[in-house]
């Protein structure tokens, strides 16, 4: 091992708004579709904001069983079904031959906040002897990362990253640079989320994060557009299976893309707003590209942040600019937010399996609901239709409250 391997993809999980796996994802988003509507987890009648892109359906006794339903939170059992999903498609069969190969990074912003929040309740109306002895190990955001671990028989690195919204992306990138440095052949790697609970839409919504975009859901969340009052809160899991490619050749594995760069800064600024230059948005944009070896003109597409915040977009809009010049406008740039809403220690990780899922078919998801450009947002974001263009670079952009930057980048795999 050497300690500059090369990492590819071999398998994608996905529990999202728009459907409970890759393929009906995939199909909501290349059709425009928005999974954002009402809430039902809970009653918002009360609330600014009656909205969220809810993961509909979802039924945890179709992944573990019912003891172990009642023993983890929602995050951590949408993290199991993609961890799930994506060890079946890079057909990853683990056991004791090869467990201490295989790690797990499942990154998350908030962790269990709907477990802690309801024993909360239980604390303040019954008293301390009801609560839960299961509360610590139900909320605390690794478990996600420990219960997969378990699940799967993985042995190798085992942790969470907990870098607010880039906490997926963030878990993608160190799963990399373990592969590169020789400390894993197999990662699982990616975020999970599931915060569409009271606590948490009181406090984004009471800090003017969120839309409030009421009497029309499906058009709440329109990133880069001139009419945009905020981000909507989404929930779910994006995992991806990266291995070295020496070892998914010996096991003949599908190898579905390559990553190629990964680059991370911080603002060092403010603990919710970028710098307004975007200056180290370029810089983490710049590593990644400087470790993949491509010039900006190289890059087929942008997956963006894109979360529909008036600054957000604007300062990434700024930042692909300073960095790509003269070709930032050639450039495809996607924001999935729009139709998946915002699913903050996910978010990085599901845009990371649309990079790859985009390279794999060659067509590039819209940003829906971009109806007003805005004279500060002047790039071609994909308004409003899937595009067929043959994709071979991907750059992904994820950025988090208290400064956290990450990009990524992942190309079509080339045996040369």
């Amino acid at each position: 091992m050497t300690g500059n391997n090369r990492v590819v993809v071999t398998g994608i999980g996905i529990v999202s708004p728009l459907g409970l796996d890759v393929p009906t994802t995939w199909q909501g988003l290349i059709t425009g579709k928005s999974g954002v509507d009402y809430i039902t987890l809970f009653d918002a009648s009360d609330f600014d904001v009656k909205i969220a892109a809810e993961v509909k359906g979802f039924d945890p006794l179709q992944y573990i069983d019912r003891k172990k339903a009642r023993h983890t939170d929602r995050f951590t059992q949408f993290a199991i079904a993609a961890s799930l999903e994506a060890v079946e498609s890079a057909r990853l069969k683990i056991d004791s031959s090869n467990g201490y190969e295989i790690g797990v990074i499942i990154g998350s912003g908030m962790g269990g906040l709907a477990t802690l929040s309801q024993q909360f309740k239980v604390l303040s109306n019954e008293g301390p002897s009801r609560v839960s002895p299961f509360l610590i190990p139900v909320m605390i955001p690794d478990m996600a990362s420990g219960q997969v671990s378990i699940r799967l028989g993985a042995r190798g690195p085992n942790y969470c990253v907990a870098s607010a919204c880039a906490s997926g992306a963030h878990a993608i990138g160190d799963a990399f640079n373990l592969i590169r440095q020789g400390c894993a052949q197999v990662m699982v790697a990616g975020g999970s989320e599931a915060v569409v609970t009271p606590i948490a839409v009181a406090g984004f919504s009471n800090m003017g994060a969120l839309s409030k975009r009421n009497g029309d859901p499906q058009k709440a969340s329109r990133p880069f557009d001139a009419e945009r009052d905020g981000f909507v809160m989404g929930e779910g899991a994006g995992v991806l299976v990266l291995e070295s490619l020496e070892f998914a050749l010996k096991r003949e594995a599908p190898i579905l893309a390559e990553v190629i760069g990964y680059g991370a800064t911080a603002d060092a600024h403010h603990f919710t707003e970028p710098t307004e230059n975007g200056e180290n948005i370029e810089r983490a944009m710049r590593l990644a590209l400087r470790q993949a070896r491509l010039r900006p003109e190289e890059i087929d597409c942008i997956n963006a942040h894109g979360t529909s915040t008036r600054l957000n977009d604007a300062t990434e809009t700024r930042a692909i600019k300073s960095l790509f010049g003269e070709c930032a406008h050639k450039v495809p740039v996607s924001a999935n937010k729009s139709m998946l809403g915002h699913l903050i220690g996910g978010a990085g990780a599901i845009s990371s399996a649309v990079a790859v899922l985009t390279i794999q078919n060659s067509i590039i998801p819209p940003t829906i609901n971009l109806e007003n450009p805005d004279p500060e947002c002047d790039l071609d974001y994909v308004p409003n239709a899937a595009r067929q263009k043959k994709v071979r670079t991907v750059l992904v952009n994820s950025f988090g409250f208290g400064g956290h930057n990450a990009s990524l980048v992942f190309s079509a795999y080339d045996e040369k």
